[in-house]
């Protein structure tokens, strides 16, 4: 029997705006799309985010035993510089500014990308699409939404007219947005004049001579819109009707609103029963900006190298402070944040790294199958994270009082305890015990030095045998020494 047969999980659908009790489409099977990133620079610590968030559905989905098709795409044509119809291509531009193809730029961030979501210990997704690798079937949802009447094509360039759209569907329905108003507050941009009415988007654009990325379509060289690559792809992968679509708050307009209007436009139905967000980071009460410099990366929070924080955090600390707020809420990122996060994980793993060494009693004087279910409670409750940390340190407090004789439990409830505090701390919010970690490093470095040490005085006592001896040693064991002016330092390979 799977758990989620025992399980009621609810989630907060931004549709209706209330939580639902959550019955996938196929009995046992979970369809999921999260929008991925535009690869033209590093990824920030706010999409991170929202990654992390959405690797924690992934896991507890996984967990409850349901099978997961989970999809993230990576945006890998630039669009334009504001994310609307107008400007320059993000990818376009900066591998004008570096002087490199846009695939070079597209590859290289790409990589850090994935990366750092693996220092974070994000699990990957099951498929991850490329916006580029699916030109084909873009084009033929934009095929099918002007052979249904929402599309029109003008100046080499389609559009979707939305006005035409709403007359029979709700445009707006996700964000609680009105067309009327839309309308009238819809700024002039250049490019307009193409269009039938503001509120229209771009399923394809015209490319101008200058624009590097581009492809032959019915309606001349161009590069599809923004928001058609993840109707597209999504459709390809999970059909045209799946269970969960999310993504940060700020893609519930225009850009989740948009694929609902394509979805209804070419296939004549809603795409997904449970519209899911994540919501924004902030650092030192302010919204997180590269042209003002309240901003951090990913990697100078690992290395230390930064001006907002008093030393180096590891990938688990941080992952630890995200999850400490529920996904749909504004979190702060700060230097005291964090230094807090960090004492509580510690405390987390020292209790975990504890129980090994419990003995078990004869008789239980804590319930732990009820603290259990209460842990499953907060997962159910629309993925509360922060609940089920406040849960997890009642097990740490369980596992101070067994250490120190003051409480007893069975082997059988021992043996609950601890498998529960694994599976959720380790498998379910994904942390690694890098506590653990550093404390082995700090045992090869010493040991490690400690034999650089004989090896000097065996060279100094021109016993060069047992100095040849140590350092071959070492390199068997993927430990290369290298000998400088300033002394000898090493490596592990």
């Amino acid at each position: 029997m799977h758990l989620y047969q025992n399980q009621s999980l609810k989630i907060y659908n931004s549709l209706s705006g209330e939580k639902e009790t959550f019955i996938p489409l196929h009995p046992g099977a979970v369809g999921m799309y999260v929008c991925g990133p535009t690869v033209y620079s590093n990824v920030h610590l706010g999409n991170c985010r929202t990654f992390i968030s959405f690797d924690l559905v992934y896991r507890y989905l996984k967990h409850l035993g349901f099978k997961v098709r989970y999809v993230r795409n990576i945006t890998d044509v630039g669009h334009i510089e504001d994310d609307a119809d107008e400007g320059e291509d993000k990818i376009a531009k900066k591998a004008r500014l570096e002087k490199l193809e846009p695939m070079e730029i597209v590859q290289q961030y790409s990589v850090d990308f994935h990366q750092i979501l693996e220092l974070f210990n994000n699990l990957p997704p099951g498929i991850e699409p490329t916006a580029t690798g699916h030109i084909i079937e873009q084009i033929e949802t934009v095929k099918q939404i002007i052979d249904n009447g929402y599309g029109y094509e003008s100046n080499g360039s389609v559009y979707f007219d939305v006005v035409k759209f709403n007359k029979t569907h709700n445009y707006g329905q996700l964000s609680g947005r009105n067309l009327d108003d839309m309308l009238s507050n819809s700024r002039e941009l250049s490019g307009q004049e193409e269009k039938r009415n503001p509120a229209d988007f771009a399923l394809w654009k015209k490319a101008e001579p200058v624009h590097i990325m581009r492809w032959p379509s019915p309606w001349g060289d161009g590069f599809p819109g923004w928001h058609l690559e993840c109707t597209a792809m999504s459709t390809k992968y999970l059909g045209n009707h799946f269970d969960i679509h999310g993504g940060g708050m700020d893609l519930k307009f225009p850009h989740h609103e948009c694929e609902i209007a394509q979805n209804e436009a070419a296939t004549g139905h809603s795409p997904v029963n449970y519209w899911m967000h994540a919501n924004m980071l902030t650092l030192n009460g302010k919204k997180m900006s590269k042209s003002t410099g309240n901003n951090i990366l990913p990697r100078e929070i690992f290395t230390g190298n930064n001006t907002v924080l008093s030393k180096a955090f590891s990938p688990s600390v941080a992952r630890f402070f995200m999850l400490q707020a529920h996904y749909r809420s504004v979190l702060d990122f700060s230097n005291d944040a964090i230094v807090a996060a960090e004492k509580g994980y510690n405390r987390l793993m020292e209790a975990i790294d504890s129980l090994g060494n419990i003995v078990a009693g004869t008789t239980s004087t804590i319930d732990v199958s009820v603290w259990k279910q209460h842990c499953y409670d907060a997962m159910n409750d629309d993925f509360n994270s922060p609940i089920l940390i406040a849960h997890l340190f009642e097990g740490v407090k369980y596992a101070n009082l067994l250490k120190d004789s003051k409480e007893t439990l069975t082997p059988a409830d021992l043996e609950v305890l601890a498998k529960t505090l694994n599976t959720f701390v380790f498998d379910v919010l994904g942390l690694r015990n890098e506590a653990g970690e550093d404390s082995s490093n700090e045992k090869l470095d010493g040991v490690v030095n400690m034999l650089i040490t004989m090896r000097n005085e065996a060279r100094a006592n021109k016993d060069f045998a047992l100095s040849d001896q140590i350092r071959i040693k070492l390199a068997d064991l993927g430990i290369e020494l290298k000998d400088t002016r300033e002394g000898t330092t090493f490596t592990v390979n």
